[in-house]
């Protein structure tokens, strides 16, 4: 499970770093056309969906690594037992939260799959939104990896105690 884990994340950042370059090249594109009095409308949507993928990638890999928002004022009190139960119900509220994002998220994708964008007709909408269900569906993986494993670490902890 945890190789698997490892390749799914280095597959997100893989993806979030290319998503990252092509809204840097499309600002920079912007730039130096803008100085030539050239007008290129394509960039700023192009720029704008691809740092909506690099944002959500990131966010799930954050979510993974344990980076992501948190408040570990109490966590930092606790200790044994009484802190990987705070882990799992953390964990069981991050499944819940990432559940509806993915439901919903699906249901977005597929209202607005046929929408095009404006400046390039031929692209669809759903190739942007895809990128939530995607997000939520990792996180929800991730989140459940730990889940196990601090199931496992509260089984062990009451052993010891």
């Amino acid at each position: 499970m945890n190789k698997f884990i490892r390749i799914m994340e280095k597959i997100q950042l893989t993806v979030g770093v290319l998503f990252l370059s092509v809204f840097f090249l499309a600002i920079m594109i912007q730039i130096v056309t803008r100085h030539l009095g050239i007008s290129v409308i394509w960039t700023e949507e192009v720029a704008n969906y691809s740092f909506i993928w690099a944002v959500f990638m990131g966010a799930a890999v954050m979510v993974n690594r344990r980076d992501h928002f948190s408040f570990d004022l109490l966590q930092r009190k606790l200790k044994n037992k009484s802190k990987a139960s705070l882990n799992i119900v953390n964990d069981l509220v991050l499944l819940l939260f990432n559940s509806a994002i993915f439901f919903y998220g699906l249901q977005v994708v597929e209202r607005f799959w046929s929408y095009n964008w404006t400046a390039l007709p031929q692209m669809k909408m759903g190739y942007v939104w895809i990128a939530i269900p995607i997000m939520a569906g990792t996180m929800i993986v991730y989140t459940a990896a730990h889940l196990i494993g601090h199931v496992k670490e509260l089984q062990t902890k009451g052993v010891k105690q």
